[in-house]
């Protein structure tokens, strides 16, 4: 699934658009990506609009239409955005086609895991306003961070970095890449982290973050051979550090990948004795 950064990537496809605009709405509005929204108000809504802005989320997108119309974007697993001459003729798969003058713009989902959804008010809507502080925004704090692993003591690490309520827009590959520069074993329970290695974990959440966004999230470019990213794809795969075998097996149902020797495993951390 789309992670913080190519969600950045993918909505700057649609960027031809901005102050364009929509000549003509072409969409299949059966299709259950439109859940929760109404495809006949999103057609009359965004005919003879401009597009005005384009923003990101963690792995939402949030496109404004003139002052009041707000199109969201979740890509799911297999959404993308593109363009096209305005000659394109809509696919099976295009679920959601805007006709500018100059341009097609195009939301493809062959297997319908994502969601398109629509609002007119003066004021972004709910569902946007109401999201998580992401990692790269001054509320992701360190003692925000602490409260939350706090609270999941017991739980390991590589499924809390998963939970979109609190880290919205880490996905699996960001996980592992970001427990990795802090030499953190994916299943050590929160409650085991002291808080200088908290700390070191508050941070590389946000340098990870950030350093995708200026690869992947700029031009699709994927990050360089000295992260973990190039080579947890790979069998037989080797640790950029110490080129030790990297592991990969199933943490919490989603596959997770850890070098053995630079990611030790521990404990929790023993009460103090009164």
């Amino acid at each position: 699934m789309p992670e913080l950064a190519e969600v950045f990537y993918f909505s700057r496809q649609w960027r031809p658009g901005l102050g364009r605009t929509i000549l003509r709405v072409c969409l299949h509005g059966e299709k259950r990506v439109f859940r929760g929204s109404s495809p006949r108000a999103l057609r009359e809504g965004l005919s003879g609009r401009r597009l005005t802005s384009i923003r990101t989320h963690g792995k939402q997108m949030l496109f404004r239409f003139g002052r009041d119309c707000w199109l969201g974007v979740h890509l799911g697993m297999t959404g993308t955005l593109l363009t096209e001459s305005s000659r394109h003729q809509p696919l099976d798969h295009d679920h959601l086609v805007l006709y500018t003058r100059e341009r097609a713009l195009i939301f493809r989902d062959p297997r319908l895991f994502g969601r398109i959804r629509f609002t007119r008010s003066s004021r972004p809507p709910s569902w946007w306003s109401e999201l998580p502080p992401g990692p790269l925004s001054p509320a992701f704090s360190f003692i925000r961070l602490k409260s939350f692993l706090q609270r999941r003591g017991g739980t390991p690490l590589k499924p809390l970095l998963l939970l979109q309520e609190f880290f919205p827009g880490i996905g699996n590959w960001m996980a592992d890449e970001i427990l990795w520069r802090a030499r953190l074993h994916p299943l050590t329970p929160a409650a085991a982290v002291p808080d200088r290695i908290l700390r070191t974990l508050h941070n590389m959440v946000r340098k990870v973050s950030l350093a995708a966004l200026r690869t992947i999230g700029r031009n699709g470019q994927d990050p360089p051979a000295t992260w973990l990213f190039p080579h947890r794809w790979q069998d037989g795969g080797k640790c950029p550090r110490c080129r030790e075998a990297l592991i990969r097996r199933p943490v919490a149902g989603r596959t997770a990948c850890w070098c053995a020797r630079c990611q030790k495993p521990a404990l929790p951390r023993r009460p103090r004795r009164s």
